[in-house]
């Protein structure tokens, strides 16, 4: 326990929620954007108050998940982790909880559980066979 008045440090390169994350996927395909134009990205597949998006947004400036620049009387937001160095924490969690560390695990339930279609398919025996599995 912490004594009082003294913060809990922000772990490095934190994980996002699920909120945290449909704003990541925003800005990484759009660049760096307003909490407007995050938004109204956000609103038109689901309804979500300004309000919210602000304040996801402001905490994951605190998280260190975003950083953001002034630019006239807004700000604009910019990822500060980058999309590939997300997806590794996200999949190293997922790969921990659920598959017991096992890449395999994942990617034979993957082919076990999923219509794949044959461009999916010759994709992964490519990477199979690029990791040496294979002629």
């Amino acid at each position: 326990m912490l004594p009082p008045g003294k913060l809990e440090e922000v772990p490095v390169n934190p994980l996002p929620t699920d909120a945290e994350l449909e704003v990541l996927e925003v800005i990484w395909r759009l660049g760096p954007s307003s909490v407007r134009t995050v938004h109204d990205e956000i609103s038109a597949k689901r309804p979500t108050g300004y309000t919210t998006t602000l304040k996801i947004m402001q905490i994951m400036l605190e998280k260190g998940l975003l950083d953001r620049e002034p630019d006239g009387r807004a700000h604009i937001y910019s990822a500060k982790i980058p999309q590939q160095e997300t997806r590794k924490g996200l999949l190293d969690k997922l790969l921990g909880m659920a598959f017991g560390g096992s890449p395999a695990r994942l990617v034979l339930h993957a082919l076990d559980s999923e219509d794949i279609s044959p461009s999916e398919l010759e994709a992964i025996k490519k990477a199979v066979q690029k990791k040496g599995g294979g002629p």
